[in-house]
């Protein structure tokens, strides 16, 4: 029967192969949308930057990977970021793609965020005491995209709106 501490490894180490696909499906999304907005430069900047910080998660992700002699799992990351792509498509050809974009982006961030609170409980946990300060970085970088898509969506709902009333493009 495993020992606690050896489970603990376990679960710890799947949860970070798990994010780092998860990272990898970020990145498929954000890079689909980028592709569809340009009438919303202020949500384009937010996920070029965005798109910076992912890219260090993963190599946080890495790193703390590599300190258990681990490396993350290709086929993981490749199956999550085909759907990650394949979930942006689905709103291409939608009327309002910039809201669904959104809606799918703000649930995404806290997805992102509840698998780094998990990660930081089991770091803690299992006394795997260098690698909470990397994955609490990226929660606030989680919970900061969320936030500033929360804040924005009133915003981005009604240039949404005024677009379409104005006979404007108005998906993307």
């Amino acid at each position: 029967m495993p020992s606690q501490q050896d489970v603990l490894h376990s679960v710890f180490v799947t949860g970070l192969k798990n994010a780092h696909g998860v990272e990898h499906q970020a990145l498929g999304l954000i890079d689909r949308q980028l592709d569809h907005l340009a009438n919303y430069p202020e949500v384009a900047d937010m996920l070029r930057q965005h798109r910076g910080e992912t890219e260090q998660q993963i190599q946080r992700l890495e790193e703390i990977l590599s300190g258990f002699n681990e490396s993350p799992s290709a086929l993981k990351d490749l199956g999550l970021s085909l759907s990650g792509n394949m979930a942006a498509l689905a709103h291409v050809f939608a009327p309002d793609e910039i809201l669904k974009n959104s809606f799918a982006n703000f649930a995404f961030e806290n997805f992102e965020a509840a698998a780094y609170k998990s990660l930081i409980t089991l770091a803690d946990a299992g006394s795997f005491v260098s690698a909470t300060p990397l994955l609490q970085t990226s929660l606030r970088e989680e919970q900061a995209m969320a936030a500033w898509i929360d804040e924005n969506n009133a915003s981005l709902t009604m240039k949404y709106v005024e677009r379409r009333a104005a006979g404007e493009t108005a998906s993307h």
